[in-house]
């Protein structure tokens, strides 16, 4: 599932792109046929990302809520559009205008393509924990949330509700690169634990944004030169390797459905 950095991209992108433009929207696949039809003409006025969730906001104030979920994915193209392949849920497009070329993107495979009002967004907002990439983010109700639990904290890394946009791949790396036991209950994290995992958090979903992926081992830790995909992570999918500080074999298990890789050595209990 794309984690946060991807949906602040696309947030970015949808603004680069679209921004101030009437946009032409449809549903090739019909299952968003009425929505489409109530943005079709309008201007994409904002994009906001919280998580990952993604509004597009158009004039008229009516918004486009986008979940992608597992499977879904945004293609971007230049020009006219193509004719549609596959189950496009939403296509959006603009034609020419002024020094800006024509553009369109399709949508697949969301889990939620939906129209939302002020209400309905602000609904979703309130859900959600603190976003790492939003200037409006609550670090200590993050902390906070942490401090006062019992699960482990691997399992809230995933929550939501605790901090939007971190997913499987952030919740393993960043535990690894603070040294704690992902079992460990988030109440018996030792003191200012919760504060570096936000602030480490923090720094590789803007590198992410960055990047366009997520890398998370240190440049001591990985050879010189450009990032490769196998040197991008310390424990993530690596089980059974060693690991990348002490060798120490990475060791996997479920935890709350997901898979769960950590150093047993380095993130002792």
């Amino acid at each position: 599932m794309p984690e946060g950095h991807t949906l602040h991209r696309l947030a970015r992108r949808f603004a680069a792109d679209l921004g101030g433009r009437v946009v032409r929207a449809g549903s090739p696949q019909g299952r968003f046929a009425d929505g489409a039809a109530l943005v079709d003409g309008r201007t994409l006025e904002r994009t906001e990302a919280h998580g990952k969730h993604l509004w597009l906001g158009f004039s008229g104030g009516r918004w486009v809520h986008v979940h992608l979920g597992l499977y879904g994915t945004w293609t971007f193209g230049d020009g006219e559009p193509e004719p549609p392949r596959g189950q496009v849920r939403l296509r959006l497009a603009a034609g020419p205008d002024g020094d800006r070329d024509g553009v369109w993107a399709d949508l697949r495979g969301a889990t939620a393509c939906e129209l939302h009002t002020d209400a309905d967004k602000d609904a979703v907002h309130a859900r959600l924990g603190p976003d790492p990439l939003r200037r409006d983010a609550d670090p200590a109700a993050f902390t906070d949330r942490v401090r006062r639990s019992r699960a482990p904290v691997a399992g809230l890394l995933m929550k939501q509700e605790v901090i939007a946009g971190v997913g499987n791949v952030y919740r393993a790396e960043a535990l690894f690169r603070a040294g704690l036991d992902p079992y460990r209950p988030g109440r018996g994290l030792p003191a200012g634990s919760a504060e570096e995992l936000w602030t480490d958090l923090s720094a590789l979903l803007r590198d992410g944004v960055r990047r366009g992926r997520i890398v998370t081992t240190r440049p001591a830790d990985r050879p010189r030169g450009t990032v490769r995909r196998e040197d991008a992570h310390y424990v993530y999918r690596r089980t059974g390797q060693g690991c990348r500080v002490c060798g120490t074999p990475v060791a996997a298990a479920v935890l709350a459905t997901r898979n769960l890789y950590w150093c047993p050595a380095c993130q002792a209990a």
